[in-house]
């Protein structure tokens, strides 16, 4: 299996990738086939596939924020049972991350965001019939990578840029070092709002979220 970085809305694998997240994700989570021109040509945006005999059978974004020496896991998808996808795509994640950090001052990296859906606030979601997706059973396995719920009710704007608000997800952190059972408020809001810098039509709640936040010190991070 092969590890492989996709950089263009033209290469042939990158076809290949965005069938298989319209397969997997509900429509408000998959940004259009031409809009991800741009940020596949970002460098500070990572997109790879694994590739199993010349086919895309699992597909994780990430990106790395130098500034706060944190990383952005923005979506894995593990499309094939039987391949140890998940753990594929994880293990090269973390070392790829961790050769940024490195690179990046030498340092460990501090640790991974990532918006992981709660199925015990809504049971509605639709992951294609694909087994490995179930909310339930991604959760425990993020859970069991190392990833912590941030002690707040969580909302994000719509990837279609509609103005919506999506629920149904808690925003976690995979703190490296065990020791860390909190985060900054102002790293959480500074990076809520860099992350999200690409949608101009924010709702409400969203607005209301982040204001609350910046009115906190610290943030606890709890279990799954």
């Amino acid at each position: 299996m092969e590890y492989v970085r996709v950089q263009s809305i033209d290469e042939p694998l990158f076809k290949q990738l965005h069938d298989l997240m319209k397969e997997v994700f509900p429509p408000e989570e998959v940004l259009e086939f031409s809009l991800w021109k741009e940020p596949l040509e970002d460098p500070s945006i990572f997109v790879y596939v694994a590739v199993h005999e010349g086919k895309v059978v699992g597909i994780t974004e990430y990106r790395y924020y130098p500034q706060w020496n944190v990383a952005m896991t923005d979506f894995t998808i593990v499309g094939q049972a039987g391949l140890s996808l998940g753990r594929f795509l994880a293990n090269n994640r973390l070392s790829h991350l961790q050769k940024i950090a490195q690179e990046n001052g030498g340092q460990q990296l501090q640790g991974m965001f990532a918006e992981i859906y709660d199925p015990y606030q809504k049971e509605d979601f639709d992951f294609g019939g694909v087994p490995m997706m179930n909310p339930f059973v991604r959760r425990e396995v993020l859970s069991h990578l190392g990833y912590q719920r941030l002690d707040f009710k969580y909302v994000h704007p719509s990837w279609e840029n509609n103005g919506a608000a999506v629920s149904g997800l808690d925003l976690c952190f995979m703190p490296i070092s065990k020791e860390l059972t909190e985060l900054p408020a102002s790293l959480v809001v500074d990076f809520l709002t860099t992350y999200y810098s690409v949608l101009p039509d924010k709702p409400a709640e969203w607005l209301t979220m982040v204001e609350e936040l910046k009115k906190k010190e610290n943030v606890a991070l709890l279990p799954l």
